[in-house]
């Protein structure tokens, strides 16, 4: 094979469409502008987004973040807190409400490991971290997810 020789497939080129070429070529007088408004004059170069003077969808929203519809809001308790509870306890999210250590739970309780547990507690809530759940059962409590 030589470079003379190459071609390209059938089908894969189309020729160029020549305008104001005369009446008989299809692409006469306006050139396939149409009759005068804006688009029809020279140096007509319209932005891809112009909505024709009317704010453009990007300018009418918000340029930062994502909010999640589906996040779940978890109120957050760290283990030191506990120790407010005396020995052999049941600990709830209802019981931590009702002593303000949460002020609201919408999707749950979730307990975090910061601090030193002294007591031997039992905990329900809807979550723990590895860490918390490492030092409630290094103190001889246990934890229960709800």
């Amino acid at each position: 094979m030589n470079l003379h020789e190459l071609k390209p497939t059938p089908g894969s080129t189309k020729n160029r469409k020549r305008v104001g070429r005369g009446m008989s070529s299809g692409h006469g007088k306006t050139s396939g502008s149409g009759h005068k408004g804006q688009k029809a004059r020279s140096g007509n170069s319209l932005r891809m987004d112009f909505e024709g003077g009317q704010t453009p969808l990007y300018k009418r929203f918000r340029k930062t973040g994502f909010n999640n519809p589906n996040r779940k809001h978890y109120a957050t308790v760290n283990v030191e807190r506990l120790n407010a509870y005396p020995d052999n306890t049941t600990i709830t999210p209802d019981l931590l409400l009702k002593d303000r250590h949460v002020s609201k739970a919408k999707h749950g309780v979730k307990i975090l490991g910061n601090g030193e547990l002294k007591k031997k507690i039992t905990v329900k809530a809807h979550k723990f971290t590895a860490s918390a759940e490492e030092k409630i059962k290094a103190a001889g409590g246990t934890t229960e997810v709800i």
